[in-house]
């Protein structure tokens, strides 16, 4: 994390969060600090000196932060009981800032990039069922959308992380993702660990994850790492279309070549909005939100970014659809406030 990639997430989320239509504001925080390679004693230490600094700026009254990469159950537990620590209000209306230190909803990210895809391709006459799923990543987002797209029929065959890929031909059941899950539940574990537990996949074969056919692809790992040169690869090898899981995962040239090949794309700024509806919905109901809510505002949220772009000349072209709807949003909130 730096100050480049900080203002860049905290720019894409004021528009993400504006398209969820809901009364949630945006900001963008992190830290320069590697928990891959520490104790967890010294990570429980950091959340606790992380938190005295930022309780100055969120709070129930304030800002209710959200979970993001690198920060998970444990860290908003650590950092729930800092919090408790050093300020006697912890909650309003029977609804406890952090959940409590205790996520309700921490899969919201993940099945809502599953269902922004059934509701893309089901708007197209087409389903995830049967799709050969490939996923670059393997953190709390890639593991959650594997799930729901096992549930929805479709298979997923790919996990990877920093050390490489894991590649299963007949796909991830329920049993080798709960193996994935634990595999990676360890803090600092890579992903090839997995093919201890498997007979039949392959660890870092074929060399490159953009070598292995599918028919859509859900990058849920870093910003960049689809550009045009792993969109026409995609592309030579069947792929239909990239689903982002992650932040800016396809650069604006990879954005161009999926175009060129006539492959769809679904932008970050609507398909991970997932976490930002269940937020909004709890602060208005007071309740857990379910996954069939969740579906059912992933549906919405994409129909109207697809109206907005046939509104304004960019028919098809969701990036610019949602971009538009985005900015459009805040800007006439900011106008009603007087702020321009």
């Amino acid at each position: 994390m730096n100050g480049s990639v900080l203002k860049t997430l905290a720019f894409d989320s004021v528009f993400s969060n504006a398209l969820t239509g809901r009364c949630i504001g945006s900001a963008v925080g992190g830290a320069d600090f590697n928990p891959h390679n520490k104790s967890e004693a010294e990570i429980q230490r950091f959340c606790q000196s992380y938190m005295t600094e930022l309780s100055k700026y969120v709070g129930p009254d304030q800002d209710f932060p959200n979970m993001g990469m690198g920060c998970g159950s444990a860290e908003v537990g650590y950092m729930f009981g800092q919090y408790k620590r050093i300020n006697q209000k912890t909650g309003n209306n029977g609804r406890s800032f952090l959940w409590g230190g205790n996520p309700s909803f921490p899969e919201a990210s993940g099945y809502g990039v599953a269902h922004f895809a059934e509701a893309l391709l089901k708007d197209k006459h087409d389903a995830l069922e049967g799709k050969r799923c490939l996923i670059v990543g393997s953190g709390r987002v890639a593991q959650t959308l594997a799930a729901k797209l096992h549930e929805y029929g479709a298979i997923p065959i790919t996990f990877s992380d920093s050390s490489g890929h894991i590649y299963e031909p007949e796909g991830f059941d329920r049993g080798k993702l709960r193996t994935v899950t634990k595999v990676k539940g360890e803090r600092g574990a890579k992903v090839g660990r997995y093919i201890i537990a498997s007979t039949t996949a392959a660890y870092n074969d074929p060399e490159s994850i953009w070598d292995i056919p599918c028919d859509l692809c859900f990058p849920c790992s870093t910003m960049g790492v689809i550009g045009p040169d792993e969109a026409k690869k995609l592309s030579e090898n069947g792929c239909e279309g990239v689903i982002e899981g992650g932040n800016s995962a396809v650069t604006e040239d990879g954005r161009k070549e999926l175009k060129k090949q006539g492959m769809i794309h679904g932008p970050s700024t609507i398909s991970l909005t997932g976490q930002a509806l269940v937020s909004g919905l709890e602060r208005v109901q007071y309740t857990t939100i379910t996954d069939e809510q969740l579906k059912e505002e992933m549906c919405r949220v994409y129909h109207e970014v697809k109206n907005t772009a046939t509104e304004f000349n960019t028919r098809g072209d969701l990036y610019a659809g949602g971009i538009i709807m985005g900015f459009l949003r805040v800007a006439n909130v900011m106008a009603t406030q007087g702020a321009v």
